[in-house]
């Protein structure tokens, strides 16, 4: 069974779902957002539109497949409330960093407290339509995009914000302009390194001038040894946590940046032990 989301705001968007929605048309609608009925997807000035694939069904002398046209809007958050929002973002370093690392802190919802809530909470958030002749709302079509908004979080959760009145464009030039954006935008912009072809997979050696006399003491003695100072970014793994927690290559429930940290874990404990 495929698996709609695996990020706790994916998660906490379906469960708002399940709340006031009739469970026999989520389950239908769960069937058309996996067998490919919603043909299209788009979100555009924070409304969802998608047209999704009907039933033939006989009995009611429906004999050709038809299309139906869904709309799906979320209560906006005036821009008054946003300026207020993201000054209150911009005095938390944890939010500023995975916001500009294009992740979404577990904190976030913080930010809200004195707002409308980032996620939906009921039924009055939503503003849905559809063109199928089914009289409930949500019908099993509007249940599907639903369920493929859900998905859709999980791979960009700038969408969450986008849909509340938001673009991610918007969000972080202003989180940018704060004093720990600025700080965090120059090391981004610093680590990026450019690939560079090598000529050969092994080190080549190189000549090195022997002294004509070696004094033995100083060979084996115990001078002072110099090594070289280790300079450390100002965010660890920066280039890996860009890519945040479910990139598009990443396939896996869990998150890629908690992989890669165990990973690196291992090895260093390894490495030095």
């Amino acid at each position: 069974m495929i698996k709609f989301s695996r990020t706790w705001w994916g998660k906490r968007f379906i469960e708002v779902l399940e709340d006031f929605s009739d469970a026999a048309r989520l389950g239908r609608g769960r069937s058309y957002a996996r067998n490919g009925k919603i043909l299209n997807y788009e979100v555009k000035d924070g409304k969802i539109t998608a047209n999704v694939r009907g039933s033939i069904n006989p009995y009611f002398g429906v004999y050709k497949e038809p299309k139906y046209k869904v709309s799906i809007e979320i209560k906006q958050i005036s821009s008054v409330q946003w300026s207020k929002i993201i000054k209150q973002m911009a005095t938390k370093a944890s939010v500023v960093t995975k916001l500009l690392l294009h992740e979404v802190p577990d904190n976030i919802e913080d930010c809200f407290a004195k707002s409308l809530p980032l996620l939906p909470s009921s039924s009055k958030d939503f503003k849905t339509t559809c063109s199928c002749p089914d009289y409930e709302n949500p019908c099993k079509h509007i249940a599907g995009v639903y369920y493929l908004v859900a998905s859709q979080l999980d791979e960009d959760p700038f969408l969450l914000f986008e849909l509340r009145g938001l673009s991610r464009t918007q969000l972080q030039q202003e989180l940018a302009k704060s004093t720990l954006g600025k700080v965090l935008s120059s090391a981004m912009g610093t680590t990026d390194v450019e690939d560079e072809i090598a000529d050969s997979y092994y080190t080549k050696p190189k000549t090195v001038a022997i002294p004509k006399f070696i004094d033995i003491k100083d060979f084996w003695g115990s001078g002072e040894v110099k090594l070289p100072e280790v300079v450390t970014t100002t965010v660890p793994a920066i280039l890996i946590k860009k890519a945040g927690d479910y990139p598009a290559f990443w396939k896996r429930d869990n998150s890629f940046i908690e992989v890669m940290e165990d990973f690196y874990k291992r090895v260093r404990d390894k490495g030095f032990k």
